[in-house]
């Protein structure tokens, strides 16, 4: 990990990631494929959350193992591309609530506007894990960071699938508090704000709109 950003960089998400990209991969495909990849960054996103020794019984004797304790788990969708991590992370952690935030690009000046925003009560006591495919001007997700620290949520994920230099830069600038967690860092940002080589609109792709 350098500088906040940790590349979750594995041959099984590098295989997946390339079959997302391709731009004859199906909606249910990309959807299917998006769930896998959340699962497998998961394992590594969620590595440090805290466990306790439990007393358990095997079929052939008594043992003390260890399970989740402590502080619970918060997923924070940024709508509506970020529900395509939430169904994989679920597997992960059953437990876990989930938060959305509604937020669209103004075309014009590229800028995070809200539209809806629901999380749940207690998230100031949570670990929270912000959720988006796309990292690329970096406005939503410091929008969202922002929100998430107005509940005085502050024990700060950030998760996507590609992420663009300057919306890593943006993000560091604004929260450098935050991790970063990614599948692959990008080129760069083309006029419109899309990452290159990117995988296009992940909204689009999820639900099969344009």
């Amino acid at each position: 990990m350098q500088n906040n950003v940790h590349v979750v960089d594995h041959p099984l998400i590098r295989h997946k990631l390339a079959i997302l990209r391709d731009k004859k991969t199906s909606t249910n495909e990309f959807r299917d494929l998006l769930r896998e990849v959340s699962l497998l960054m998961g394992y590594e996103l969620l590595r440090d959350l805290p466990t306790e020794d439990v007393t358990i019984e095997t079929p052939l004797e008594t043992m003390t193992a260890q399970m989740l304790s402590g502080k619970k788990l918060c997923l924070v969708s940024i709508l509506r591309a970020g529900n395509g991590f939430l169904d994989g992370l679920l597997e992960l952690v059953p437990s876990a609530r989930v938060g959305h935030i509604g937020l669209y690009r103004d075309p014009e000046t590229l800028i995070a506007v809200e539209y809806y925003l629901k999380f749940p009560e207690d998230i100031s006591t949570r670990k929270i894990v912000i959720v988006d495919p796309m990292l690329a001007t970096g406005h939503s997700a410091i929008a969202a960071i922002d929100r998430v620290k107005d509940q005085d949520g502050a024990d700060i994920k950030f998760m996507c699938l590609i992420a663009a230099p300057e919306g890593i830069a943006a993000l560091q600038e604004a929260h450098p508090d935050v991790t970063i967690y990614t599948a692959a860092i990008d080129r760069e940002l083309n006029d419109h704000g899309y990452i290159l080589p990117g995988i296009g609109d992940a909204g689009d792709r999820i639900f099969g709109t344009k």
